[in-house]
């Protein structure tokens, strides 16, 4: 199967499956140092080869009924990771064969668990580094979660979970829209841990509210809302850390 992107792609779970990526997946079962988060859509698990350290999604821990959403997902990460490839302070796809998804391990905490408040270097960073994910013609789509921002061992800034990242051509009006909502989250974070550095620019941007705001909040959170509290029996803010 040919995706629109070029790419070739996997087919469903429990039909053949055809590599996305040529990444290396570890020859011999490496062992399990740490699992980081288990829920419906899978675990996610700490490995370790030798000396080295990688990250897991592993779907055969999801349901049944819940394997093809989470296949889904799987499968959007690992063509978000692929055009971030080579890119610092983003996961490095080491394989995805539709039931495992390899990534590189990042050594940091998530921005709630280590904040960094009145810190400018490293929002000044987080900016940089949005606008490079940008020009990969990658939106993330997800950064309102503190969880997904890492504060790394050095104080640099770096991205995980593209689960529900959109890919596109960088200049598009769809992408460029994207942008500035991914750059909203950032800003928002900002305003929490380091608000006195906010530009007027950077304020005026955080008053503004795109259509793609409203709708969700209208549709698509009540929605998710159902899906995730009455259907999945998650607790509020799992996994995400507190918004600002």
């Amino acid at each position: 199967m040919t995706h629109d992107d070029g790419t070739a792609g996997t087919g469903p779970p429990r039909k053949r499956q055809r590599t996305l990526y040529t990444g290396r997946m570890p020859a011999a079962a490496p062992r399990t140092v740490q699992i980081l988060k288990a829920d419906s859509f899978g675990r996610i698990l700490l490995l370790g080869e030798g000396e080295a350290r990688f990250v897991r999604r592993d779907l055969t821990a999801s349901p049944w009924w819940l394997r093809l959403p989470a296949w889904w997902l799987a499968r959007r990460e690992a063509l978000a990771l692929r055009h971030l490839d080579g890119m610092a302070a983003t996961p490095q796809l080491r394989g995805w064969d539709g039931t495992f998804l390899d990534r590189s391990y990042l050594d940091g905490a998530a921005m709630y668990q280590r904040p960094p408040r009145g810190d400018l270097a490293y929002f000044r960073a987080a900016r940089r580094l949005l606008q490079q994910v940008h020009r990969r013609g990658v939106a993330h789509n997800d950064l309102a979660k503190e969880a997904n921002w890492l504060v790394l061992a050095d104080g640099s800034p770096a991205l995980i979970d593209f689960q529900l990242a959109v890919r596109g051509a960088p200049r598009s009006r769809w992408m460029r829209l994207l942008a500035r909502e991914d750059l909203r989250h950032l800003l928002k974070h900002k305003r929490m841990y380091c608000a006195h550095a906010l530009t007027p620019i950077e304020r005026r941007l955080l008053k503004r509210h795109s259509w793609v705001r409203e709708l969700w909040f209208a549709s698509g959170k009540p929605v998710y809302r159902f899906v995730t509290r009455r259907l999945l029996k998650w607790e509020d803010n799992e996994g995400q850390g507190p918004k600002p």
